[in-house]
């Protein structure tokens, strides 16, 4: 039996805009076991990017309890929320969020000099994560070089630099034609079959049928699971 790796209970999330209270999140629960492949839809204003910030420690909620590893951080700070963000889980953003005036070996080496890795350790796994996803031979080339679908996968490789457990991506097709996108679902269905637990945000039905569990969200909560 896989163990639970991420888990969500009853998480609420209210901002203060000014006057008005807004609920992002209403009781949502979830529940990921290691080595899932789990999609979360959802309708615009849905909860869906709340719900990223809570499994990716980016955020605490306001009520509810957040378990990572059977560890409850819902209470942590934000630099030891870092650190476990560093360790634990890769980010594949949208928007691919490269640094312009990094090459693609300096973009995917970045996360590893957070985790004080030695400089020879972070080029050499820099170029082996760059060799897996097809662009050894664009290392050093800036992001303003490579076609959309290059510096996704540059952003994919970054995503894998810590060795994390867990890989989370936010719409990681949606800027991306189909022809490519799905290129970016194929590679993350590799990885999941290698061993990763994959959670990815998406709008797009097509995209989400690629994994093992659909959580549907309204709401900021849990409608339906297909």
């Amino acid at each position: 039996m896989k163990g639970t790796i991420i888990k969500l209970d009853n998480v609420w999330k209210i901002y203060q805009m000014g006057e008005v209270k807004v609920e992002a999140l209403r009781g949502l629960s979830l529940e990921i076991k290691k080595g899932e492949f789990v999609a979360i839809m959802g309708p615009s204003g849905s909860g869906k990017s709340t719900a990223v910030n809570m499994i990716g420690c980016l955020d605490v909620p306001t009520k509810g309890h957040i378990y990572l590893d059977q560890h409850d951080i819902s209470k942590l700070s934000e630099s030891d929320l870092a650190q476990i963000r560093g360790r634990k889980i890769g980010f594949i953003f949208q928007q691919f969020n490269l640094i312009n005036t990094l090459t693609a070996l300096e973009n995917v080496a970045l996360p590893m000099l957070f985790q004080n890795t030695d400089r020879e350790t972070r080029l050499k796994t820099a170029n082996r994560l760059l060799e897996l996803v097809e662009l050894g031979e664009r290392m050093n080339h800036k992001p303003n070089e490579l076609s959309g679908g290059q510096q996704q996968r540059v952003a994919i490789a970054r995503s894998l630099s810590n060795d994390p457990e867990v890989v989370l991506a936010d719409e990681p097709t949606g800027n991306l034609d189909s022809k490519t996108g799905e290129i970016v679902i194929n590679f993350l269905g590799k990885l999941n079959k290698e061993g990763k637990t994959i959670i990815m945000v998406t709008h797009d039905a097509n995209v989400a049928r690629h994994a093992q569990r659909i959580e549907h969200l309204k709401d900021g909560r849990v409608v339906k699971r297909s």
